[in-house]
């Protein structure tokens, strides 16, 4: 051999460096695992009811610690602060409307792979789902129409908004229904900005939320600016109305749609990446635009409680695992107030 290693030391040095890097994966596998057992054992930090509420409700994903953590669960709508029924099926993110419940999960595994399961919401969620399907990504936003419509989006690559490069898949397709409605990925529709067609490779859609009907809106992204879409399922078109909207809901009248908005912070925010979300309300047939600022800011979709009040998720910041649901008036110098500890993508049934 003249110099460098031989072709059997190459192997063994690669060798080495694949069992260093599947240990590496072991020990990370086994701390996850292990930080999910302390969390999911144990009696729950919230006092749990034996059945669903009678009634409106809210259904959401319980971050409580010890039993019952990450499934889905529901509250009475009268009594927020009482006792939660807990499901018993694991969910990152849920929507309720109509009959159905759409379920986004991590299934946890050498590879890790994500799901959509959709469940018949008027029967025992112990039971096997009506249909299921794979997401192409991490969970990030799911909704569901009254007709049965389930709007899903997942990052494929990134894992958050506030990333500078990330790319995400929306889908809309029918919960089981005979008829196979399918619209696929939203980012392949007719996308019209002021009058003019977007093409640009790098657009995004996400936060799809159903208007009725084949009506919808969500958020088109390309370039560094973010639009307002209203969209039309059956044309398979998507038009802008406003700039600087992420995440919309629209609200129960139709009237408005509520979204997040980026305030630039100089960089103090968000582990120093200066972006910070507040709360904006549009009103569609005036154009006009209510900002709601925030001292912490959010990074979830919108849920209307009433024609006057908004639902959020905010993650706690000595836990990043738990959450927290907020209250808050869709109104200006309007306060968030806790409404469900220990709770996350909150829909609110009646």
């Amino acid at each position: 051999m003249r110099g460098g290693l031989s072709r059997r030391a190459r192997w063994w040095a690669l060798g080495g460096v694949a069992a260093m890097s599947l240990g590496a994966v072991g020990v990370y596998g086994v701390q996850a695992l292990q930080d999910h057992q302390e969390r999911t054992t144990g009696a729950s930090a919230a006092e749990l009811a034996v059945s669903l509420p009678d009634g409106p409700h809210i259904t959401f994903r319980n971050t409580a610690s010890g039993e019952g953590y990450g499934m889905v669960s529901s509250v009475a709508l009268a009594d927020p602060d009482g006792a939660r029924q807990i499901s018993g099926q694991a969910c990152d993110r849920v929507d309720v409307a109509g009959e159905y419940l759409s379920c986004l999960r991590t299934l946890r595994g050498i590879p890790t792979t994500f799901e959509t399961q959709v469940y018949d919401y008027g029967q025992d969620l112990g039971g096997s789902p009506v249909t299921t399907w794979p997401l192409a990504g991490i969970p990030s936003r799911t909704r569901v129409s009254d007709d049965g419509l389930v709007a899903t989006t997942a990052f494929v690559t990134g894992h958050s908004y506030a990333a500078d490069s990330f790319s995400t898949e929306t889908t809309v397709k029918g919960a089981g229904d005979p008829d196979g409605r399918d619209y696929g990925n939203l980012q392949d529709f007719e996308i019209t900005v002021d009058g003019e067609p977007l093409t640009a490779i790098d657009r995004n859609v996400w936060g799809v939320t159903f208007a009725g009907g084949d009506r919808f809106f969500a958020t088109v992204a390309s370039g560094g600016t973010t639009w307002l879409m209203e969209g039309d399922l059956a044309a398979r078109t998507m038009t802008s109305v406003a700039t600087e909207a992420e995440c919309p809901s629209v609200s129960p009248d139709g009237s408005r749609v509520a979204f997040k908005v980026r305030r630039d912070t100089g960089g103090d925010m968000v582990g120093g990446s200066g972006v910070h979300w507040d709360v904006a309300v549009l009103d569609l047939a005036s154009g006009e635009r209510t900002v709601i600022e925030l001292e912490r800011g959010i990074d979830d979709q919108l849920e209307w409680l009433d024609e006057d009040t908004l639902l959020y998720g905010l993650p706690r910041e000595e836990a990043g695992w738990d959450a927290d649901v907020f209250a808050l008036e869709a109104e200006a110098d309007a306060e968030p107030e806790l409404f469900i500890e220990h709770a996350w993508s909150p829909s609110v049934v009646r």
